[in-house]
C-alpha cells in the first residue's frame, strides 16, 4: 500500500480522486492548497502527489517546483490534474518537475495507470 497525496481546492475533486486512489487499495492524504500540499509533502514524505493547478496560496506549478526542487521531497512522482488544457499549460507543468498531466475531468482508467506506472517506478508516457 502507497501513500498518495491529493492536493486540491475542490472538495468535489478531490473526493472523486480519493474514490478512485482508495479503490487502488492506497492510503489517501490530502491539502486544500498549494502552499499546505508543500508543507504536507516534507511532512508525510507521500510515495505521490496529485496536484491541482488553480489553487488558492500558492497554485500547482509553484508547489510542484517547490517539491521537485527540494532535496528531501525531489524523489517523489507528482502528477498534475487540472482543468487547464493548453499545450503551453502541460510543457509549463512538466519543467516545473511534475511527471505527467491529465485533464479534468479526470478519466479514472488514465489516472489508474498512471498511479500505477509510478508507484511502480517506470516513467509513464507523455500523458495528455
Amino acid at each position: 500500500m502507497a501513500r498518495v497525496l491529493i492536493v486540491d481546492d475542490s472538495p468535489s475533486q478531490l473526493a472523486a480522486m480519493k474514490k478512485i486512489v482508495d479503490k487502488l487499495g492506497h492510503e489517501v492524504i490530502s491539502a486544500e492548497d498549494g502552499a499546505l500540499g508543500v508543507e504536507v509533502a516534507k511532512r508525510e514524505l507521500p510515495d505521490l502527489i496529485l496536484m491541482d493547478v488553480v489553487m488558492p496560496n500558492l497554485n500547482g506549478f509553484q508547489a510542484t517546483r517547490s517539491i521537485s526542487k527540494d532535496p528531501t521531497t525531489s524523489h517523489i512522482p507528482i502528477v498534475l490534474v487540472t482543468t487547464k488544457d493548453q499545450v503551453t499549460d502541460k510543457v509549463w507543468g512538466l519543467r516545473q518537475g511534475a511527471k505527467a498531466y491529465l485533464t479534468k475531468p479526470v478519466n479514472e482508467t488514465q489516472l489508474v495507470e498512471l498511479v500505477n506506472e509510478l508507484l511502480a517506478g517506470r516513467t509513464p508516457p507523455a500523458a495528455g
